[in-house]
């Protein structure tokens, strides 16, 4: 059997959010039409892939995105606390630019610091833990492949940590659409190669 593994880390596909509120881990917030149609794509796109693994967050819109490829390839959705979604004091509120708590100086004491970030789970934390889940199923999926499906912001410190990035960044300039995969390649233990698709987009 080979030893080479490759880990597809998965954002989650459009959600229904029509208010544009920050839903975190807020119960209750489900794919799109558009998300649903999303996820699809990504199954098609990966149905002739090696991979014996899917994996998702437990909030329900990483879990509808796991649906179709795990139906495609015939494989149960395991499920990974740590793939949750990064916790942020802003959660159920507005927080568009102009608009909603970060217009509030009540709330201007959360900002002081972007580096950590001070208003939500500190990145060294959420890193710690995505690259948990990452070992899992580069464990569980040896010498083939696994899809793990997670959260905008929990990807995107996966990616800036397994390639040496900091972890502070211009959230506009984030390699992590919605569907998108961050693919990691891994020979034995070693981290070997990285590449980024957006097959929904296409």
């Amino acid at each position: 059997m080979s030893s080479r593994t490759t880990v597809h880390v998965m954002r989650h596909g459009e959600v229904y959010n029509p208010d544009g509120i920050l839903y975190g881990r807020l119960d209750g917030y489900h794919l799109s039409e558009r998300g649903h149609a999303q996820a699809q794509q990504v199954a098609e796109y990966l149905a002739d892939r090696d991979i014996v693994l899917v994996v998702a967050s437990p909030l329900q819109r990483a879990q509808e995105t796991a649906t179709p490829i795990a139906k495609r390839l015939d494989l149960p959705i395991e499920t990974d606390e740590d793939l949750i979604e990064s916790l942020n004091i802003f959660e159920g509120q507005r927080v568009s630019p102009g608009d909603g708590a970060l217009r509030d100086p009540r709330n201007w004491r959360h900002l002081w610091n972007p580096l950590r970030p001070s208003w939500g789970e500190p990145y060294h934390e959420i890193a710690a833990r995505m690259r948990r889940a990452v070992e899992r199923a580069r464990e569980g999926a040896h010498g083939r492949e696994a899809v793990v499906v997670s959260h905008q912001l929990p990807v995107e410190i996966l990616r800036r940590s397994l390639t040496g990035k900091r972890f502070a960044h211009d959230p506009r300039k984030r390699q992590c659409g919605l569907a998108s995969l961050n693919s990691f390649v891994y020979d034995g233990d070693t981290l070997v190669d990285w590449y980024y698709r957006e097959p929904a987009q296409q």
